[in-house]
């Protein structure tokens, strides 16, 4: 290429600087308003929406043209055609207001989420002279004839509109920066251990992605390198408990396609541990340690026992299953299916205690042995004692000597050593009533001492994992 060539180029570029400040003088003026001035702005002889915005590059004459491409003008001087290509890739840069959490639904895993989403980038056919006295341009009844990337979220749940009022705001700055702004409200599909609920932290996650222009034409930036999401002053939870956030580049094996500018929002958020403890554990523990009580009371106490059992029985039962109508259905077993199951074996194995005591002693006793409170059947040493039939007294000797069944012993005559006979009577079997009251001293440090054990391991155990 020679010399001339380059300097006719030059000259038709300087030549086109100066028409384009002669126009934008008159453009500009300060008595012009914002719509006028983005109505001159958009004509279709100088804009055209359906071109990516060119990013400037010094191989291509004011960034907007393409010096090969020239056609001769109306005054038979050189004209620059719009760029048929751009050159470079175009920067968006992308951040996050969070407005608003929702309550969370427990049942589909689902949360509302809020916020405004701000895309900035830089498009020089926009600019403006300094002579008007906007300092920026309010776009927002020209948004269908400006170039907008086209943003979509994946990775979510659904949207919800129509938002009200108006969601979106368009701004156009003098030197070319447009800042969109748009509010949105999503129903995010989140990601929890049901295996541990509700002792786990559910992760909730969207993505932007452009949907047509791949990274090589357009990349998405967090603005300012933001790695948290920022957080309106008037923050609204609604019993949703955001832990922490983070805004990321998409991960190449987790974007839907890899050769596409994607950035991702990560929510993780944590159950209130104090709700379930108000409704579901403290409830179940009363439950369970009021079906105790019958271990307390007398043995043949019938109607007392059996209602005690069965009540707390239907109260666990209408408890559970008006809490688990709420929980989301999964087939593998949870934490609360855990609690559950033991809490219900707990109570049925109270109630079956109180059968097995009551029917041990209503039982006909081998023998016609009349049940004594307090009464021990079992002979002491130094005792006499007659036996129910009448048998002779039963005498314990200090030194025994001769054949089995014969000792010696001093007698009050003198101090006479006499020869005698120990009658042995066999042990009678406990009676009934007494085992059954055993039963009942049994079950009233087993039951609890176990229930206690498996609430110290259910709580660390879940804890642990979550």
């Amino acid at each position: 290429m020679g010399w001339p060539c380059v300097v006719a180029r030059v000259l038709a570029c300087l030549l086109m600087l100066s028409r384009a400040s002669a126009l934008t003088s008159d453009i500009f003026a300060s008595g012009k308003s914002d719509k006028e001035i983005l109505d001159n702005l958009l004509k279709n002889s100088r804009y055209d929406k359906r071109l990516r915005p060119p990013v400037e590059d010094p191989d291509f004459c004011c960034g907007l043209k393409t010096p090969n491409d020239t056609v001769a003008s109306p005054a038979g001087l050189p004209s620059l055609r719009p760029r048929a290509h751009n050159r470079g890739v175009l920067t968006v840069n992308v951040s996050v207001l969070l407005l608003s959490l929702a309550s969370p639904d427990e049942s589909s895993l689902k949360y509302e989420v809020e916020f405004l989403l701000q895309q900035q980038w830089y498009d020089p056919r926009l600019r403006y002279s300094n002579l008007s006295q906007y300092d920026y341009l309010n776009a927002i009844h020209h948004h269908e004839d400006i170039w907008l990337p086209d943003t979509y979220f994946i990775m979510h749940g659904d949207f919800k509109d129509p938002i009200i009022p108006m969601h979106f705001a368009l701004r156009i700055f003098r030197n070319g920066t447009i800042n969109y702004l748009m509010r949105r409200h999503l129903i995010l599909s989140c990601q929890g251990r049901l295996n541990i609920f509700p002792f786990d932290d559910p992760l909730c996650s969207f993505a932007l992605e452009s949907i047509s222009y791949e990274s090589s034409a357009i990349t998405y930036v967090w603005k300012n390198d933001e790695d948290t999401l920022r957080k309106s002053p008037s923050l609204t939870t609604l019993n949703a408990y955001l832990i922490q956030n983070q805004t990321i580049p998409c991960p190449i094996k987790a974007s839907w396609r890899g050769n596409y500018s994607c950035l991702k929002v990560d929510l993780i958020f944590t159950r209130d541990r104090s709700f379930y403890f108000t409704t579901v554990f403290i409830p179940g523990i009363i439950l369970v340690t009021s079906s105790f009580i019958t271990f307390w009371l007398e043995w043949n106490a019938v109607p007392a026992r059996v209602m005690i059992g069965v009540t707390t029985m239907l109260n666990f039962f209408t408890t559970s299953n008006g809490f688990r109508s709420t929980l989301p259905v999964v087939s593998n077993l949870t934490a609360m299916n855990v609690w559950d199951g033991v809490c219900m074996c707990f109570i049925y194995a109270s109630l079956l205690e109180f059968v097995c005591v009551n029917y041990v002693g209503r039982k006909r006793p081998l023998h016609n042995v009349v049940y004594r409170p307090g009464e021990n059947p079992v002979t002491q040493p130094g005792d006499k004692k007659r036996d129910s039939t009448g048998a002779a007294d039963l005498v314990t000797c200090a030194t025994c000597t001769g054949p089995p069944g014969s000792c010696s012993h001093t007698t009050n005559n003198g101090g006479v050593t006499e020869p005698c006979f120990v009658q042995v009577r066999k042990k009678e079997p406990p009676h009934p009533i007494r085992v059954a009251k055993t039963i009942d001293v049994i079950a009233r440090i087993t039951f609890p001492t176990a229930y206690a054990v498996f609430l110290i391991f259910f709580f660390i155990h879940y804890k642990a994992f979550s």
